[in-house]
Formats: C-alpha cells, structure tokens, sequence
C-alpha cells in the first residue's frame, strides 16, 4: 500500500501537507456558520496527504483539495464533530480523484481504494495521517538499500517494472518478489509501530 505519497510525505512547499496560501478563499460563497478558514486550516493537510495516499501526484493533491474545499463549501454541511468532518471531506476527495481519473482515462481499482479507505480509517484518522508518516519513515530506513531502491523508483518515480529490473540488475520477477517482501515488511512494521 505504499504510494508516491506515502514515500515521499512532502508537498511541493517542503512540508508534509499542501502548500499554505493554495488553499481556496475563505470568502468564497459558504453556508450560514460554517467558519471557511478555519475548516481548511484544520483540514487541508489531511485531505492532502488522503489523496497522495490514493495514489495523487503532489500538484494533482493540490488541485483536488482546492476542489474538496470549494465543493464543500458551496453546498450545505452541518459540522458534527472533527472526526466527522473529515471523513466527509476524504469521501468528497475521493470522489473528486475517482472522477478526475476516469476523465484521464485511468482505470480506478475500487477495491483497492475501499481497502486503503478502511486502513486509513485504523491508521490515520486521528491526526490526518501525521503519526502514519512518522511510522513510515522510520520503517523506511529498516528496508535494505536495493528494497528501499525499488519503492522508490516505483513510487516516487512511477517507473514500470522492467525500469526497475533494470535499474537493480534483477529480472522483473526479481523485482517483483522484492517490492512485495519491502511493502509486506513495512507493512508490519507500521502496523507494530502504530500499536506501541
């Protein structure tokens, strides 16, 4: 379940979230009550780091959380409670990137995104993915160098198998089997770091 977001964990801005001042207005058209700057103070990097999560380049999570927020902010909400906000704004979000793939015509998994749903759901959705990101860094510098390689070139830089078969010097089967031994090991190691 590693993706460029979660390898990389920075916008283009040098943080762990989206780039401040990307953020749609605040005086933006929003319904009665709803405080607009402060809903995207509180929100924005979670949203980001959701859709990085899904599989969003940095500039395409910027653009989808703009969206999230001016969609959200356009219609009626009702704010319940935090935890409730978010996981609207992340539905949004995700609708939004499901949309914007099919119209690049890239086939979205829904399998897949239910599964990285629910693991965000245990793993994230307390702190929009800050205390995943922690855990997942320290995971990474635990892989060899060559594991560490390979997710990298797939992850962050969208390389197809056979570039990275031969980038490591190794069959594609090779490369294969050693992302998935690098994904199931930091799997669970997050997974171990995130019950301590």
């Amino acid at each position: 379940m590693v993706t460029d977001a979660a390898s990389s964990g920075t916008a283009p801005s040098g943080g762990s979230g989206p780039s401040q001042g990307t953020a749609p207005s605040s005086e933006a058209v929003t319904p009665a009550g709803l405080d607009a700057a402060r809903l995207i103070k509180e929100h924005q990097a979670g949203v980001w780091r959701y859709l990085r999560v899904l599989g969003c380049s940095a500039n395409q999570a910027e653009d989808l959380t703009q969206e999230t927020f001016l969609a959200v902010l356009q219609k009626p909400f009702q704010e319940i409670n935090r935890a409730a906000t978010a996981a609207y704004l992340r539905q949004v979000a995700r609708n939004l990137f499901i949309s914007s793939q099919r119209r690049a015509a890239r086939g979205v998994a829904m399998a897949e995104l239910d599964e990285i749903e629910a693991a965000w759901g245990r793993w994230a959705a307390n702190d929009d993915g800050r205390e995943l990101l922690v855990a997942l860094q320290k995971c990474l510098e635990t892989l060899a160098d060559k594991a560490r390689q390979a997710l990298e070139l797939r992850f962050r830089e969208k390389q197809s198998r056979a570039a990275i078969a031969a980038a490591l010097g190794m069959s594609e089967d090779g490369a294969k089997n050693l992302m998935q031994r690098a994904k199931q090991h930091l799997r669970t190691c997050i997974e171990r770091s995130l019950r301590c």
